[in-house]
């Protein structure tokens, strides 16, 4: 795993092999790790406390619905506008097969040709479409790792995710020494600590977070 993120294009004139390797770009892993952690989540935990101090169990799953559809429309060069919600309240009773089943969306909607051509837009921003697509890895990596925490479980996470992320952040300026990153501020982890911790703590993530 590699811990140090290495930018392929350093005067900034690229497009995706800034943001991570042709083999990283695949959502596949990612989203089928979230859906392993779904069977997990019971309806007594849906209440709980997750790492996003904002959100319940259930607004962050509702907000798992809302991101995946909006990443979906973005591949496909559709602008819906908003951000994705998350709200309790508005969990639909359906949502263990309807996230399963958005997720499938969303991953092959990236892996059709041209999805990381041009630009696009989701939740109002409008970015090259490449990078979108690390953007919504990203979601589902952190994201991910917030529902398995608050649910007992435990998130896989392959090393090319992890590699894609870490390049993202240092795209986006951020990073683990920077107080004020994309997630605001970062939390720090050991030296030791392994590139995913790390990543964490760069998302503004404490590593040991327990509900």
């Amino acid at each position: 795993m590699d811990d140090d993120p290495v930018n392929d294009d350093p005067d900034g004139h690229g497009h995706h092999a800034e943001y991570a390797d042709r083999e990283d770009w695949d959502l596949g892993p990612a989203a089928d790790a979230l859906r392993r952690l779904l069977p997990g989540v019971t309806d007594e935990r849906l209440g709980g406390p997750t790492p996003c101090p904002e959100w319940n169990v259930a607004a962050l799953l509702d907000h798992l619905i809302g991101l995946s559809w909006a990443f979906t429309a973005a591949a496909q060069k559709i602008r819906v506008g908003g951000e994705p919600s998350g709200d309790a309240g508005r969990l639909p009773p359906d949502w263990r097969e309807r996230l399963p089943d958005q997720l499938g969306l969303l991953v092959a909607a990236w892996r059709q040709d041209g999805a990381r051509e041009g630009a696009t837009e989701a939740g109002g921003v409008e970015l090259p479409a490449d990078l979108m697509g690390i953007v919504a890895l990203n979601e589902l990596v952190l994201h991910g790792w917030d529902l398995a925490r608050a649910t007992g479980q435990e998130l896989e996470v392959t090393p090319a995710a992890v590699r894609a992320c870490h390049r993202l952040f240092v795209a986006a300026g951020g990073g683990g020494d920077d107080p004020e990153g994309p997630f605001g501020p970062s939390v720090p982890v050991p030296d030791e600590a392994t590139a995913f911790d790390k990543l964490l703590g760069s998302a503004g993530r404490d590593p040991g977070w327990h509900p």
